[in-house]
């Protein structure tokens, strides 16, 4: 609970009805969600305007609305009316104050990019843990708040979440908070109410352009230059093509890393590492830092991860010997994530769910020159078809072997949607077979796993269902794998 007067201290506004001194007890931007005293916020959506529900939300019993738009409310309730130019971005501010500013007591890492955010902040967290930190993690796949673990919505949480979390973060006793930063997020005005200590930009390539998204590619660009409007420090790879215009305006102290270009922070002498059933890398970091290091998963971009994680964890005094021990050991969930079944060959799961990141993938795996390259993947129902013909022609023109199966089939037939994967693979010489049920699929190709074979499996990555007409049944491929290789055994 907090006094009104005193939440709206920081942003622009005017009291067009009511008074300012009354307790808010909570800030709520879902009008199906107000408990009495609430502040109800009227948010414009893409689909429907928050406005329109703001009567109703006094009946419920908010005390306080808060509005962009002239509003005439009929009843007579007691209720105070706050206008604003936007607000979604006093929505973060409010919600900072409403929760004490926990940002102020704890370190607040953000990382941008098309690609590298999850892992690396994985990455991050492994490390900082190592050197005696105690992390909080927000992102695509969940929230982490001490050992609880929250299953995520959206790669950034509405701004009231994020200080909700923030506040649940530093109560249990967190100094710092790594976070994955959209650029939905940054355009929402998700993260403003605080300041980043270190801002992060991994890479830049077209991705989220369309309705509901980015109007075009320059759009995409600059919500994710806000970032550096937003943090005291910015870190970038200098390798992007973009990095100069992503930090333009920038208003924080700037350093980079990269492998390619003169960097402040630079990964040299790349190798491949293929021992049994496994692969990785290994690099020398040179610049501001000097040592070797080694990780489990295999790739170039796996590099550039380490980097960006290596980068960050200079500002925290974190010798060179826990950085080397906790990327040696660190495994993110469905990101090129190793699974041991044979000392023979290599099984990976991934989460690449789209044509540009399958193609990203295999195209990395090729380098390490396996007997065969083989991908199993499926495609989601309802859902746009140009994705099912894109990701069939990628695997078909890269992989030896493609065995497509289903994804999250959701409304529509498996069948219909591996028909139309065919399609794409059809535009290739690729040889293929088809297993509908996804665990028989896994089982086939363990089964027929050769010496020196790659096995892919993606699309599913960290999720832990499978979506069946309307319906989420537990299915984890980590689960399939050992109870094939379990049936195996008894068998």
């Amino acid at each position: 609970m907090a006094l009104l007067r005193e939440l709206l201290t920081e942003i622009e506004y005017a009291c067009v009805r009511g008074t300012l001194d009354r307790e808010v007890t909570d800030i709520i931007y879902d009008s199906r969600q107000v408990v009495p005293g609430s502040m109800f916020v009227c948010i414009p959506g893409a689909v429907a305007d928050g406005h329109r529900f703001a009567a109703a939300a006094v009946e419920a019993g908010a005390g306080v609305l808060l509005v962009e738009k002239e509003m005439e409310l009929t009843t007579k309730a007691d209720v105070t009316v706050i206008k604003v130019p936007d607000t979604r971005y006093a929505m973060a501010f409010l919600s900072a104050a409403f929760f004490g500013h926990p940002a102020k007591q704890m370190k607040i890492i953000g990382i941008t990019g098309t690609k590298g955010k999850t892992t690396s902040t994985y990455l991050v967290r492994s490390i900082l843990e190592q050197a005696g930190r105690k992390v909080g993690l927000i992102g695509t796949i969940e929230i982490i708040i001490g050992d609880t673990h929250i299953p995520a919505d959206h790669t950034t949480p509405e701004s009231y979440l994020v200080q909700k979390y923030f506040r649940q973060m530093a109560d249990a006793g967190c100094d710092t908070v790594v976070m994955e930063v959209s650029s939905q997020g940054l355009m929402l005005h998700r993260t403003q109410g605080f300041v980043f200590d270190f801002g992060i930009f991994t890479n830049l390539e077209p991705d989220h352009i369309g309705k509901g998204e980015h109007r075009d590619f320059e759009d995409y660009l600059y919500c994710k230059s806000l970032l550096f409007q937003q943090c005291r420090t910015g870190i970038v790879n200098k390798d992007d093509a973009h990095w100069k215009a992503v930090t333009a305006e920038h208003t924080c102290t700037l350093e980079t890393y990269g492998i390619d270009t003169a960097a402040d922070l630079r990964a040299e002498n790349l190798a491949f590492v293929k021992e049994k059933g496994s692969l990785g890398m290994r690099f020398d970091v040179t610049g501001l830092l000097h040592f070797p290091v080694q990780i489990p998963v295999p790739g170039r971009f796996s590099v550039y991860n380490a980097l960006t994680a290596i980068a960050i964890c200079r500002h925290f005094a974190v010798s060179g010997e826990v950085v080397q021990n906790a990327l040696l050991q660190a495994k993110v969930k469905g990101r090129i994530e190793p699974v041991k079944v044979s000392d023979e060959f290599t099984v990976i799961i991934d989460y690449a769910h789209n044509a540009m990141a399958l193609e990203s993938l295999l195209t990395t795996l090729r380098a390490y020159e396996p007997h065969r390259l083989v991908c199993l993947f499926g495609c989601g129902g309802n859902r746009a078809k140009s994705r099912r013909y894109e990701m069939g022609e990628v695997s078909g023109r890269l992989a030896d072997l493609t065995i497509i199966t289903s994804d999250n089939p959701r409304m529509e037939e498996p069948r219909a949607i591996i028909d139309d994967i065919k399609l794409g693979i059809g535009k290739t010489e690729g040889r293929y077979v088809e297993i509908c049920d996804r665990k028989e699929a896994v089982a086939y190709a363990i089964d027929h796993g050769e010496p020196g074979d790659i096995i892919v499996l993606a699309g599913k990555g960290h999720e832990d269902y499978q979506e069946i007409n309307g319906v989420k049944y537990p299915m984890d491929e980590r689960v399939l794998i050992k109870e094939i290789l379990e049936e195996r055994q008894r068998a």
